[in-house]
């Protein structure tokens, strides 16, 4: 990489879900800023569509067409970046799926719960074991997952909030486990207008948040009125970029003109008493006590 105005000059960048919305802007930002990348999709038309615009504007891109909580087609992704560009410098990962409109704990069927976990959590993990490997061996990579901030439960739903709460622990993890070798591992909580995020079902799913209380005044006004996804792709490729060296481990948020980050969770004192020379808590005990402290805070 260079600082120049390529900053990602002959890097190798692989990303899933690249086709569409976010995903899409992220990957003509990284092609205009120099990389070569390979672009992921379920569906073949607007995988070639992506990877044609892109090329015909003078950027670098091929196409891995297929799901990529599928470990053959994870695989193929990295494999086909090594192939054409000779290296693995990041993975990206932007693919998801919508919740079922209505749904929640109440309703939604196993089979649905299982396709929204294996399309957020599922892609992070098969693409995330197939390049944190190349990426060891090379001493260097970044990983960037997507995530929501759904994951707090504002939003309502089931499968959609824990693959995006899954997504955040476990790139954590890799975090962690990937830093003695070189490797980062970030995740951006992104709000854009995208397919998902538009029309008359997301509009009302989003109102009904909002009478339900779920969501304040501000937050429903914001998710109705989202800026475009070129807004959230820059923060993608700073954190693929030799700039971020140092960052890893970091949920973030970004959203319009809005960057924001998630403190790391740490637990609040509400009690403590030895276990050496102290009974267990009683639960009057655990009433009072975190009762104060809901009344505190």
């Amino acid at each position: 990489m260079n600082d120049g105005g390529r900053p990602l000059d002959g890097c190798g960048v692989a990303v899933a879900g690249g086709s569409r919305g976010i995903g899409r802007a992220v990957v003509e930002l990284l092609c205009a800023l120099g990389a070569g990348v390979i672009v992921n999709g379920r569906d073949a038309d607007p995988v070639e569509e992506t990877v044609a615009a892109v090329t015909a504007s003078g950027g670098c891109a091929s196409a891995v067409v297929g799901p990529a909580d599928d470990e053959r087609v994870a695989g193929l992704l990295v494999d086909d970046c090594v192939r054409r560009y000779g290296r693995l410098d990041a993975l990206i990962n932007c693919a998801g799926i919508a919740e079922p409109p209505g749904s929640s704990i109440l309703n939604i069927s196993p089979g649905d719960f299982d396709r929204l976990i294996s399309a957020h959590l599922g892609t992070v993990f098969h693409t995330c074991r197939a390049g944190a490997r190349v990426m060891a061996a090379q001493g260097h990579g970044a990983i960037v997952n997507t995530s929501s901030v759904a994951f707090l439960g504002d939003y309502g739903g089931t499968g959609y909030p824990a693959g995006k709460g899954a997504v955040n622990a476990l790139t954590l993890a890799i975090a962690a486990e990937l830093k003695v070798h070189g490797v980062r591992a970030n995740v951006v909580c992104p709000g854009a207008r995208t397919r998902l995020s538009t029309g008359a079902e997301y509009e009302k799913h989003i109102e009904d948040l909002h009478r339900r209380g779920l969501l304040d005044e501000m937050t429903m006004q914001a998710s109705l009125d989202s800026a475009p996804a070129a807004f959230v792709a820059p923060l993608y490729a700073y954190l693929v970029s030799d700039l971020a060296r140092a960052v890893t481990g970091q949920i973030f948020v970004a959203a319009g003109g809005f960057v924001g980050s998630f403190d790391r969770p740490t637990p609040r004192v509400l009690g403590y008493r030895d276990h050496h020379d102290a009974q267990p808590w009683s639960i009057d005990e655990l009433h009072t006590m975190i009762g104060a402290a809901q009344a505190a805070h």
